[in-house]
């Protein structure tokens, strides 16, 4: 899977986790679209902290779901789904 889809899924399921400023860096980097320099020039500072953060936030989300595995227990039970009867699948997708 392309790491940045990856980082993005992980994103949705462990982004409440991260700090405000971590939050906004990474969607501006990764959902924005913009370069470490304009996150950095839009936030007064530099192109490495900015790196830095990043970098620190991939690491996380790795660590989260390396501990919780809330994705990779999505992603089996998505799975399950795909071969369940169309009826109890009907059933199961309105819950979810």
């Amino acid at each position: 899977m392309d790491k940045e889809i990856y980082l993005s899924a992980l994103f949705d399921y462990y982004g409440v986790l991260l700090t405000e400023k971590q939050r906004y860096y990474f969607e501006d980097y990764y959902f924005n679209n913009y370069s470490l320099a304009e996150i950095a020039e839009n936030n007064k500072t530099s192109r490495n902290a900015i790196h830095k953060q990043i970098k620190e936030v991939e690491n996380k989300l790795i660590d989260y779901e390396d501990k919780l595995k809330l994705y990779q227990k999505a992603s089996e039970i998505e799975e399950i789904i795909k071969e369940l009867d169309e009826n109890i699948k009907e059933q199961i997708e309105e819950l979810i």
